[in-house]
C-alpha cells in the first residue's frame, strides 16, 4: 500500500520541526534582574487599616475563607483596585475568558496608577496568550515572567517529546498579594470555571484571604520563585513585534463589560463589601497562627532536597493525627506508599475520611483511574470514601453551591483537616504529581473553627452531595446515593456508561501513577 503524498509531507514536516525544536536553547539564566517585594508599605491605606488589628493579635494572621467563586473574584478585583504600591501575582492557569480578561485589565489599570506589577505564570497553559503578555510586559510598571517555559511558542506538544523530563515539572502555585499587606492563596486558578462564571460546569474550590505576618512570608516565597532559575522574562521568549497593539487590552475589556453576560456577572459581584470592611477594620477575620508551606522552586529542575518537599513539611507541622484526618482532594492518587500510610493511621484508631471526585464529576479520567484501583485497600483499612456527584438534580437549591457543590460541579478544592484543630488550604493534591513533580504552596492554619467546619460539612452535607463508596463481604464495590430521603445503591460507577468504565479499567493497568 502506498503512503499518500500529504502524509509523507506531514511526517517530514514533523521530523524537521522536532529536530529544529531540539536545537533551540532557552535564554541564558543571566538575562534577568532580581527584584524583591516592597517592604515599606505600612503607610498604604491597606497597611494602616491592618496595623491596629495585627497589633491586637501578635504573632497571628487574620484569615477568611472564600468558598464562593464570585466572592473570590470580587476580592481580587477590589484588592487590585485598592493597591497603591505593588501587586505580586502567581498562577498555574490564567484563561483568556471573561474573568481572566477582566483581571488582566485590573493589573493594567493598577500599573497605570503607578503600582508595580509582577506577574509570574507557569508556561504550560499560556498558549495563545503571548501577544497579550508581551503587551502587558511593555508597560514600564509591569513585568511578566514565565516559569519553566517552552523553547518555542508554537507546536508546544513537540516539547514533551524532546524535553519531557523538564517540562513534566510545573509550577502549580497560586497567590495574589497586594501591597505586601494582604494575600489570597488557595486552589483557584484564574478562569470562569473557578469563579462561578462558566455556566454549565463550576469548580468547587476554596481560597483564603490573609493579612498579618503570613503575608510577608508569602511575599518572600513569591520572591524566591520570581528570582529562581526557572522564571524567564517574557521579553526573552516573545518578540516585542508580536505584542498586541497599545490599548488593545483596555478596548477588549471595555467591550466585554458592555455585553449582557459580563454585566450580569459584574452586577452580582458589585455588592461585595469585603475590602471596604477590611479598610474599616470590620472584616470577619479569624486571627490564628498561620504558616505558609511551599516547595523549593528548585523542585522544577529536580534539584530540591527531598526533605524540603511539601508533604514532608506538612508531616513536620502536624505530626501524627491522633483522632481525625479529613482529606479533600480532587485528584487523589495515594499510590502504594500513600495507601500504607493512610491505612496505618486508620488502623491506629484515627477516623480517616476522603472526599474526591466521582468518575462522572472528574475532569481528568486518567487521574481517577489511579485512585480507583486503590479503593478496596483504602476501604479494607476502615477509611471512609466519598465521591462528589456531578449533579444534584433540581430538588436541591442552587444557593447551596458555594460550599461543596453546584447543579453541575467538579471538585477542585484542596483542604486537609487534622484532629479538629488545624487545616491546610492551598494548591497541593494528594497525588504523586504534587508530591514529587509540581511545585505547590498553601497555608496551614491552626483554627479549630475551620477544622470543625470541615468535619461538619463531611458529616452533614456530603451524604446528599456525594456518593459514599462501600465494599461488601465478597469485595465488590457499591455506591450509596442519598437524595431527599431516598437511598439508592449503584453496583457500578454511577453516572458513567459502560465504555467510560471500560476505559477507566484499562487506564488503571498503566504504570503511570508517578506522573498523575
Amino acid at each position: 500500500m502506498r503512503t499518500p503524498a500529504f502524509l509523507k509531507g506531514a511526517a517530514a514536516f514533523i521530523i524537521v520541526a522536532a529536530l529544529g525544536y531540539g536545537c533551540i536553547p532557552l535564554p541564558p539564566p543571566g538575562a534577568r534582574t532580581a527584584t524583591l517585594a516592597l517592604a515599606d508599605t505600612g503607610a498604604t491605606r491597606l497597611g494602616q487599616a491592618i496595623a491596629p488589628l495585627a497589633a491586637a493579635y501578635p504573632g497571628r494572621s487574620g484569615v477568611l475563607a472564600l468558598p464562593d467563586g464570585r466572592d473570590a473574584f470580587a476580592a481580587r478585583v477590589l484588592l487590585a483596585r485598592g493597591a497603591e504600591r505593588s501587586l505580586d501575582v502567581q498562577y498555574y492557569i490564567w484563561r483568556d475568558d471573561l474573568t481572566g480578561l477582566l483581571l488582566f485589565d485590573e493589573l493594567r489599570s493598577a500599573a497605570a496608577r503607578g503600582v508595580r506589577v509582577r506577574l509570574l505564570l507557569d508556561d504550560n497553559n499560556t498558549a495563545g496568550l503571548d501577544p497579550l503578555l508581551a503587551a502587558l510586559d511593555a508597560d514600564p510598571n509591569i513585568e511578566v515572567r514565565l516559569f519553566n517555559p517552552f523553547r518555542t511558542r508554537a507546536w508546544r506538544s513537540l516539547g514533551y517529546l524532546f524535553d519531557f523530563r523538564r517540562l513534566n515539572r510545573r509550577m502549580h502555585n497560586k497567590s495574589f498579594t497586594v501591597d505586601n499587606q494582604a494575600a489570597i492563596v488557595g486552589g483557584r486558578n484564574v478562569g470562569d470555571e473557578y469563579f462561578d462564571a462558566a455556566g454549565e460546569l463550576l469548580f468547587v474550590d476554596l481560597d483564603v484571604l490573609a493579612v498579618g505576618p503570613v503575608v510577608q512570608d508569602t511575599s518572600r516565597d513569591f520572591d524566591r520563585y520570581w528570582n529562581s532559575a526557572s522564571a524567564y522574562p517574557v521579553s526573552r521568549l516573545v518578540d516585542s513585534d508580536d505584542a498586541q497593539p497599545r490599548g488593545a487590552l483596555a478596548r477588549r475589556a471595555a467591550q466585554l463589560r458592555s455585553e449582557g453576560a459580563a454585566q450580569r456577572y459584574l452586577q452580582a459581584i458589585g455588592t461585595s463589601a469585603l475590602v471596604a470592611q477590611i479598610m474599616a477594620g470590620r472584616a470577619p477575620l479569624e486571627w490564628q497562627r498561620t504558616s505558609i508551606v511551599s516547595d523549593d522552586p528548585a523542585k522544577a529542575t529536580g534539584k530540591a532536597r527531598p526533605d524540603d518537599r511539601m508533604a514532608v513539611q506538612l508531616r513536620r507541622l502536624w505530626g501524627r493525627p491522633e483522632r481525625q484526618l479529613d482529606l479533600v482532594s480532587p485528584y487523589f492518587v495515594p499510590g502504594e506508599a500513600g495507601v500504607r500510610a493512610l491505612a496505618d493511621i486508620a488502623r491506629s484508631g484515627v477516623k480517616v475520611r476522603v472526599l474526591t471526585n466521582s468518575l462522572e464529576a472528574t475532569d481528568v479520567a486518567v487521574v481517577h483511574a489511579g485512585y480507583a484501583k486503590r479503593r478496596r485497600e483504602l476501604l479494607d483499612a476502615g477509611i471512609s470514601l466519598f465521591e462528589l456527584r456531578r449533579s444534584w438534580g433540581p430538588d436541591l437549591p442552587n444557593s447551596g453551591r458555594g460550599s461543596f457543590g453546584s447543579s453541575a460541579s467538579s471538585l477542585h478544592a484542596k483542604i486537609f483537616g487534622v484532629d479538629a484543630r488545624s487545616v491546610f488550604i492551598g494548591s497541593f493534591n494528594m497525588d504523586r504529581r504534587s508530591i514529587d513533580l509540581n511545585t505547590e504552596m498553601g497555608f496551614v492554619i491552626d483554627s479549630p473553627r475551620m477544622a470543625q467546619a470541615l468535619g461538619r460539612a463531611l458529616d452533614t452535607r456530603m451524604p446528599e452531595r456525594a456518593y459514599e463508596v462501600r465494599m461488601d463481604k465478597s469485595g465488590r464495590l457499591f455506591w450509596i446515593e442519598r437524595t431527599v430521603g431516598k437511598t439508592l445503591r449503584h453496583d457500578a460507577e454511577p453516572g458513567a456508561g459502560i465504555w467510560r468504565r471500560a476505559w477507566l479499567r484499562m487506564l488503571s493497568f498503566l504504570p503511570i501513577d508517578w506522573m498523575l
